[in-house]
């Protein structure tokens, strides 16, 4: 392809059908994967919440995604550079980890909240335990790599690179946004958590639209689960996956993150930099996006509510 080729490629808005493609792809591989996961750690023998059983489990859901997104850039024919942009000025690390500050420490009471009125509905939380293999030593290092860096760029490719950068061009950045907050939330089928990964998924996508690039997204997510893994790792959550923390810490530190917070949204609200927010070029874009990510929200909301009533 010539340079000029290239160009027009990347000057060429993405239809809405590779995002809505790419999410019901990313479901469906996720439902095949965690099927031979299953088949994996019956093979092997892995008992519930060992080691093995945590990693495979992992490791399967970010490969699921992976695919997913291998398999739309191809179908699709969507350009690399399009679909991951990665310059942007250094500011945005900033704004990013100021953001994710705020979320940890300033709205982890959502999630609290949450599991509160869904227990009244006979919901049973996972323990916290559960969600973490052994982090004494050096095995911290692979605890990392597999639920910090895999995430980040796993699903930073597939949410704010395939679904987001499609949805931007083609049904505007304003609702771009919200959808991709409600389908990262969805794909994670923890019900507890839907309303905070809800926000933090529209916040990723804020700062993937004003910085022009995914890595500001990445750095957030690795930064949201290795923080978390390295306290665990400290000892500093009870045994409900609260924060270990006295009475006035807890109130400096979510005042303190709450500052961080909303420093970083009004940042990127009152940021001037080239990337505007932009306006739907089809009126029928949003229509198509559902259409082609349909069978993929509804494969996440079955398992969504499977877990909500104990069945998965």
């Amino acid at each position: 392809m010539s340079r000029d080729e290239n160009v027009m490629e990347l000057n060429k808005p993405l239809e809405a059908k590779v995002g809505g493609f790419g999410y019901s792809a990313a479901a469906v591989a996720n439902v095949v994967v965690s099927v031979i996961a299953s088949i994996i750690i019956s093979a092997c023998a892995l008992e519930y919440g060992s080691d093995g059983y945590i990693y495979v489990s992992y490791i399967a859901a970010q490969i699921g995604i992976l695919l997913a997104v291998i398999l739309t850039m191809r179908l699709q024919h969507a350009p690399f550079r399009k679909v991951f942009p990665v310059r942007c000025s250094p500011k945005y690390f900033i704004i990013g980890a100021l953001i994710i500050f705020g979320l940890m420490f300033s709205l982890s009471w959502v999630n609290s909240w949450f599991i509160s009125l869904f227990e009244g509905m006979g919901y049973v939380p996972r323990e916290s335990t559960s969600y973490y293999p052994t982090l004494t030593g050096g095995l911290i290092v692979p605890a990392l790599l597999v639920i910090a860096v895999l995430p980040a760029i796993c699903e930073e490719a597939m949410f704010r690179g395939v679904l987001f950068n499609s949805l931007n061009d083609s049904v505007g950045s304003i609702p771009a946004i919200f959808i991709v907050g409600f389908c990262f939330s969805l794909f994670h089928g923890s019900p507890e958590q839907t309303v905070y990964q809800f926000i933090a998924g529209c916040l990723f996508a804020f700062i993937a639209m004003r910085s022009g690039s995914i890595l500001p997204s990445v750095m957030m997510h690795f930064l949201n689960n290795a923080v978390i893994i390295i306290l665990a790792a400290c000892n500093c959550f009870d045994d409900a996956g609260e924060l270990i923390i006295s009475g006035t810490g807890n109130v400096i530190l979510m005042c303190i993150s709450a500052a961080c917070l909303v420093a970083g949204i009004l940042w990127l609200v009152l940021d001037r930099h080239k990337n505007r927010v932009k306006s739907a070029t089809r009126s029928k874009s949003a229509a198509q996006f559902f259409i082609y990510a349909a069978i993929g929200i509804i494969i996440m909301l079955v398992i969504w509510l499977l877990v909500l009533f104990g069945v998965s």
